[in-house]
């Protein structure tokens, strides 16, 4: 097996035709085409990879937060997309893509790309909750792991190790046999209700 660099020119060479004004720098990689962009044309070059004939990258498969301290730029946000090939409609090969946006210590926000990928929603709402990087133009950009009222980012790399914080808030994290019981005993009848419903009766 090849352990040498994947040719990154087929996608890189038609992302560069059609935002000729991003600065895309490929990266060597073993295993997919990865290059780094400026947030400034990131959702012009994720409307690319998504809608050009020759790429129809569809689906986001995973957005990653990684904190590089003491680098500077100190954060990446990375992203990784997929084209299913013809199997699933599309005209392109099928194959992976990742890219990058590298954020400054001091400046940790990109565009949402939400409105691009849907699947990206609670993938941004993690990396806020525990990187602290905003995701500008997310429609519901909330802490999604931590309680609301959680103080810092527990993935950063400076977080303190040794923390104790008392809940402001109390809810219960299990339901009793009871409530399991009852909530089994609803689900089953509403199962019930919709297969014995008629469906595209005129």
């Amino acid at each position: 097996m090849s352990t040498g660099s994947i040719d990154t020119s087929p996608v890189l060479d038609t992302l560069r035709a059609a935002v000729p004004d991003a600065a895309i720098d490929g990266l060597p990689s073993i295993d997919m085409p990865t290059f780094v962009v400026g947030r400034e044309h990131l959702l012009e070059v994720c409307r690319t990879l998504r809608d050009h004939p020759a790429l129809q990258f569809a689906f986001l498969a995973d957005v990653i937060g990684v904190d590089r301290l003491p680098a500077e730029p100190r954060f990446e946000v990375v992203y990784h997309a997929a084209c299913l090939g013809p199997a699933s409609g599309a005209g392109a090969p099928a194959r992976r893509v990742r890219f990058k946006v590298q954020l400054a210590a001091d400046d940790g926000w990109v565009p949402s790309v939400v409105g691009i990928w849907p699947t990206a929603n609670w993938l941004e709402r993690e990396i806020f909750d525990l990187l602290g990087l905003v995701f500008d133009g997310h429609p519901d950009l909330r802490r999604v792991l931590m309680p609301d009222d959680w103080q810092g980012h527990p993935l950063r790399k400076d977080y303190p190790v040794q923390i104790r914080k008392d809940t402001a808030t109390w809810s219960p994290l299990q339901v009793s046999v009871e409530e399991f019981a009852e909530n089994m005993r609803r689900r089953r009848e509403e199962a019930t209700r919709q297969a014995q419903s008629p469906h595209g009766d005129a």
